[in-house]
């Protein structure tokens, strides 16, 4: 059954980059902030989060990332993550188009949705194949996002000690060690329902 949260979870306005309920900081950590300057129309969103006889199925996934920072190798699922659905609305259009501009974490720019349009949301947990569902959902355009962990290993000889022969020769000494990297993946994608009654498809990814 569909559920329409009328509030924004405390730690989901906390960690999503999409909405934010923050401290200011201290000088030495200041955070650049951007909010969406257009009104957002709560009736919209309502409306299109309404009880439709659509289904949106998908499957959220993402590969680890090679030495040159592209996606490679076999897909790591989302086990038990949380998908978030949100209407596009003309608010919502301006946030994404605002943190294409804007967003840089690196130099702590941020781009947020404001609390009262980030109530205005569905949400999924995926299964361990990654897969989810949204059911009743009417003709529209969604935008779906969810932030998927996983933990990358790699290998490294480690140098133990020099030994040394009778003819003044010498061995270094190495052992192998395993080392872990964890990442977190923000992974979105937009999804258009153009009918009633359809099923579409989407890979989150």
């Amino acid at each position: 059954m569909k559920k329409l949260f009328p509030a924004v979870c405390l730690i989901a306005a906390a960690c999503t980059p999409m909405a934010a309920q923050y401290k200011e900081p201290e000088k030495k950590d200041k955070k650049e902030i951007y909010y969406p300057k257009i009104t957002f129309d709560s009736l919209m969103a309502k409306k299109m989060l309404a009880k439709g006889t659509a289904t949106i199925k998908g499957v959220a996934f993402t590969k680890p990332k090679n030495n040159f920072g592209f996606k490679a190798g076999q897909r790591i699922y989302a086990n038990q993550i949380k998908v978030v659905l949100l209407p596009v609305t003309p608010y919502f259009n301006e946030w994404f188009e605002l943190r294409k501009e804007k967003e840089n974490t690196r130099r702590r720019r941020y781009v947020y949705l404001s609390n009262a349009a980030y109530r205005y949301r569905l949400e999924a947990i995926t299964n361990s194949n990654g897969e989810f569902t949204f059911p009743e959902m009417k003709p529209g355009k969604y935008f779906l996002q969810g932030f998927l962990g996983y933990t990358k290993y790699g290998y490294y000889n480690e140098y133990t000690g020099t030994g040394y022969n009778n003819y003044g020769g010498q061995t270094n000494y190495y052992q192998q060690k395993q080392y872990s990297v964890g990442h977190e993946d923000r992974i979105e994608e937009f999804v258009e329902v153009k009918e009633n009654g359809e099923v579409v498809k989407v890979r989150l990814h």
